[in-house]
């Protein structure tokens, strides 16, 4: 019996200023149409949400491929993570430089590795060996970020590294995707250029997996934005899935989740949730996060909590 699909992609969870409103809610809206057309030909929750993510991970609005933060050395270091909910496989990579398209070669990490996880160097070899493409670091720099850098290092040299890393106002524009197939299988994916002057090697919440993504059937797919330390010490989107595993709705299990993570650990972000039967959930607790979802029903999409 076919199902019918369903995308939700999340870009960012933060205090989105005015001027880049319009740049973000583009963003997810590109980002829903690409996955979308796949999904409806009959394509897998997996491929639809690796083409989701790319098309965000190619916007330099974002965090995530070209565009992105800026590490402590200037550099731009990737981590993505996609998972099959049907199957349990996943395939992550973190700490890459020279790959335009992190969700990619994760995909060929859940695809074609025994292994779940790849990092810096290996997992560039992997990727070339699978027939990605490696870029040169400099190309995924933009003008923009090497500003911010300059400022993120002046404010830390004042003393003030808390509002560097753990307040609502420092852009976190993760993206992610979840998306239900017409087989019923249901995947998630996101993709981090991680936190802004970060020490080189960080890796965050985004790529490890019941972190900042997981999917299951028998539970559901989460993907998560935002400050990545606290939601790794929760394994914050397992918690989720497992809320729907005991019988919570997806906006319950949305909702109790980014609370559980500002309860325990006064942490921040948002996160998407898509269960095996078609039903979603949306929460955060920062003063936006781009989002847009397709159904069959049709579109919508929203920059922040009324929806």
């Amino acid at each position: 019996m076919s199902n019918q699909p369903v995308l939700l992609v999340h870009g960012g969870a933060w205090a989105i200023p005015d001027d880049a409103v319009d740049a973000h809610l583009n963003g997810v809206r590109r980002a829903l149409s690409a996955g979308w057309l796949l999904l409806q030909r009959g394509a897998s929750a997996t491929e639809a949400c690796e083409a989701a993510i790319m098309v965000m991970e190619d916007d330099d609005t974002f965090d995530a491929g070209r565009g992105s933060f800026l590490n402590r050395d200037g550099r731009v270091q990737l981590d993505a993570m996609m998972m099959d909910g049907s199957t349990l496989r996943a395939g992550g990579v973190g700490c890459v430089e020279r790959i335009r398209n992190p969700i990619c070669a994760a995909r060929k990490v859940l695809e074609e590795s025994p292994h779940v996880y790849l990092v810096g160097e290996g997992a560039e070899r992997f990727a070339e060996l699978h027939g990605i493409h490696l870029i040169d670091n400099s190309e995924l720099v933009i003008a923009r970020e090497v500003a911010r850098l300059k400022e993120a290092q002046a404010t830390m040299a004042e003393g003030k590294t808390e509002e560097i890393f753990s307040t609502p106002t420092i852009a976190s524009d993760t993206v992610g995707a979840v998306a239900l197939d017409q087989q019923g299988r249901i995947a998630a994916a996101t993709s981090t250029g991680g936190t802004l002057n970060k020490t080189p090697g960080r890796v965050g919440d985004s790529s490890l997996i019941g972190c900042g993504c997981y999917a299951d059937n028998e539970s559901a797919a989460v993907s998560t934005t935002g400050w990545g330390e606290p939601m790794m010490k929760l394994v914050i989107a397992k918690h989720a899935s497992d809320l729907v595993r005991h019988g919570a709705d997806p906006d319950k299990a949305t909702a109790e989740s980014i609370a559980y993570l500002k309860q325990r650990l006064n942490g921040h972000g948002g996160m998407i949730l898509l269960d095996p039967r078609g039903r979603w959930g949306i929460a955060h607790n920062t003063p936006r996060m781009a989002w847009a979802l397709r159904t069959a029903a049709g579109e919508e999409w929203g920059i922040d909590r009324n929806f």
